[in-house]
């Protein structure tokens, strides 16, 4: 009697195995999408392709101060060789903040009167229209127009810089040419993300606003406002953006008028406050509102930028930030400001006479420049920077010192914790 052959289990677990994969190939082969065109289902019609899921988009927004221009302003970019006016080099340091956002805006604080009117500063301004060019090709693309200066050169003058902004391709709003034109929300779509703007004055320095033609300019009214703001959620932004030009000049923090208005302006759909006319620098906030209904609401505010480019020499006017604001719509439709942070910035003033008199400086990078060792910044610059940053940190809060590193310039950053608008 021959030996039975003892079972070989490694065999049949083997062959088993080859079992099991041949079908699991079978049957993932029968779920091959049918856009390789030679795979059909049971029905011989092609499977439907999912579709891809909507990606969150996130947008940068850069925000600047008050744009103007004093007589030493315009005396400096004039080149008299040419008989123009070139004030590029005023923003060479700091173009790249603007240019690098996804939407810039800055308060155009002069006018572009034209015709055979004299260029002056204050304090009835009329800007050389090359200034304006400059903002454009520095990267700004809104810009607010509604403040105490809109009305120096009177009716005519205010239309003319509205010409003027049209021809070079800005948005902007504040002032108008027609009451349809006051009526129309101004919305700008930042690749795929809706924002409307809206602008407001406390006055015009006592120049009167035509009678008859009260459309020209936005005054801060409750009425119009609230009536401005309903149009704009009709027509359903992501956010809403309102410009105020408000406050006491030269008072490096708010009063008690700013906050209830700014308390207003939340309440009734503002999501981000941008303030100006202080010329100096006034705190930044989030804001927690309770509405009408219980729900709460937080929003982002700054009560004033300061002076973006001027020739003021009064203390803290020559401080200003480029503000950043990183906001995400999210794929489920809601939107949330991510971050905020800014770019301490200086109006240098080398002194009458000086070729390229007025520069905007990079305080952080030009520190930093003098303490790697470039010998172009002197001690005396350097000390300078050091104390207006220090005034700058100062008015914004002691959080301010928190200094991040972002993309290699150095910023000052603070962060908004899952914020929902």
């Amino acid at each position: 009697m021959k030996n039975k052959k003892p079972f070989n289990i490694k065999k049949y677990f083997y062959l088993a195995l080859i079992v099991f994969f041949i079908i699991l190939v079978a049957s993932n082969f029968t779920k091959l999408p049918t856009n390789m065109g030679f795979i059909k289902n049971n029905n011989n019609q092609a499977s439907a392709e999912e579709e891809a899921p909507v990606p969150d988009i996130t947008i940068n927004m850069a925000v600047i101060g008050d744009i103007m221009c004093h007589g030493p302003n315009y005396q400096d970019a004039y080149d008299s060789s040419t008989g123009t006016y070139d004030f590029s080099h005023f923003f060479t340091q700091i173009k790249s903040y603007i240019s690098d956002a996804d939407i810039a805006i800055g308060n155009l604080e002069t006018t572009f009167a034209g015709g055979n009117k004299a260029y002056s500063g204050y304090p009835t301004f009329n800007s050389p229209p090359e200034l304006a060019q400059a903002v454009k090709d520095m990267g700004v693309d809104v810009l607010t127009t509604s403040n105490n200066h809109s009305m120096d050169t009177g009716y005519n003058g205010l239309i003319n810089t509205i010409d003027t902004l049209d021809e070079l391709g800005f948005a902007h709003t504040g002032t108008f040419k027609s009451q349809e034109d006051k009526d129309s929300i101004l919305i700008k779509d930042v690749n795929g993300v809706k924002i409307a703007f809206l602008s407001y004055t406390y006055g015009t320095n006592g120049i009167p606003v035509p009678s008859g033609k009260e459309y020209c300019i936005n005054l801060i009214d409750k009425t119009l406002i609230k009536e401005h703001l309903e149009k704009a959620k009709e027509l359903e932004p992501d956010l809403i953006c309102v410009s105020m030009h408000w406050g006491v000049e030269y008072r490096t923090k708010q009063n008690s008028e700013q906050e209830a208005l700014a308390d207003f302006l939340f309440e009734n759909g503002a999501d981000i406050i941008l303030g100006s006319h202080p010329h100096v620098l006034e705190p930044m906030e989030k804001r927690t509102i309770e509405l009408e209904d219980g729900t709460t609401k937080e929003g982002f505010l700054i009560y004033s930028l300061g002076n973006f480019c001027s020739a003021q020499k009064d203390k803290y006017t020559k401080d200003s930030i480029i503000l950043n604001l990183q906001i995400t719509k999210h794929a489920d439709g809601k939107v949330t400001l991510d971050s905020y942070n800014y770019t301490p910035i200086y109006m240098q003033d080398n002194g009458s006479g000086t070729k390229d008199r007025y520069q905007i400086v990079d305080l952080n990078k030009s520190i930093k420049e003098y303490e790697d060792g470039n010998s172009d910044i002197t001690k005396n610059w350097y000390n300078t920077y050091v104390t207006e940053l220090k005034n700058i940190t100062g008015i914004m809060g002691e959080d301010a010192n928190k200094v991040s590193n972002i993309q290699g310039d150095y910023k000052v950053s603070f962060i908004f914790l899952s914020k929902y608008l």
